[in-house]
């Protein structure tokens, strides 16, 4: 009976042994993970108010129609190394990545947006993609 314990107290042992070297092991090679600069979410774009400049250098809320305008035309969907991507109008930066391929879309919408498409806003670029791609 007392062989049977001294393996099973050597078995345990081992064990807990072998248990605390692999989460050693695991522990050390998981690397942190680091921040890309100057890289831009989907999820951090925010929305800045219209404003214009007066001639004192204030800057005040431009009219509607200005505002109008400023809505239009704030968002470029086009079509590079095969995926489509969303650029702001005033930027070179990508606004956001979709990893949507456009071969999911036909011929003639391929077309359009491999000469790129203006939307007003982010939530009309996803009920664009959601329409072609659902």
């Amino acid at each position: 009976m007392k062989k049977y314990l001294y393996i099973l107290i050597l078995f345990l042992g081992v064990s807990a042994v072998c248990l605390a070297v692999g989460y050693g092991i695991t522990r050390w090679s998981v690397k942190e993970e680091k921040a890309i600069p100057n890289t831009v979410l989907a999820t951090e774009t925010v929305s800045e108010p219209f404003l214009a400049e007066t001639e004192t250098g204030e800057t005040e809320a431009g009219t509607a129609e200005a505002a109008n305008h400023d809505l239009e035309n704030r968002y470029y969907l086009v079509v590079e190394d095969g995926f489509l991507l969303v650029f702001p109008r005033d930027g070179d930066r990508v606004c956001m990545y979709t990893h949507v391929p456009v071969t999911d879309f036909p011929e003639e919408e391929q077309e359009r947006l491999r000469a790129g498409i203006w939307f007003s806003s982010m939530l009309d670029i996803f009920n664009y993609l959601e329409s072609y791609t659902s």
